[in-house]
């Protein structure tokens, strides 16, 4: 089984997301410190997202619009079990 350790600090974090805005490179920056450059990349990602440079990567889908496509099928199956039984 894989070690886990704490999670990093939010200060860390928001060192390690200026020196990304100062130019530095994730995979440097991945070097130097403990973090995987991955983890850096989604940390810059996340707070250009909040600061609002950044559009959202996906739109945010409702329950009910979710939803939607599953009753619609339901519906589309009774129907043509109905048209079949009339035909």
């Amino acid at each position: 089984m894989a070690k886990t350790r704490p999670p990093y600090s939010p200060e860390f974090r928001r060192q390690i997301v200026d020196l990304v805005r100062a130019g530095r490179g994730p995979d440097d920056l991945a070097r130097e410190f403990e973090p995987i450059a991955q983890s850096i990349r989604h940390w810059a990602a996340v707070a250009e997202r909040r600061d609002g440079h950044r559009a959202e990567k996906n739109e945010i889908v409702t329950p009910n619009e979710r939803d939607e496509p599953i009753r619609l099928r339901r519906e589309n199956k009774q129907l043509r079990l109905e048209r079949d039984i009339l035909s």
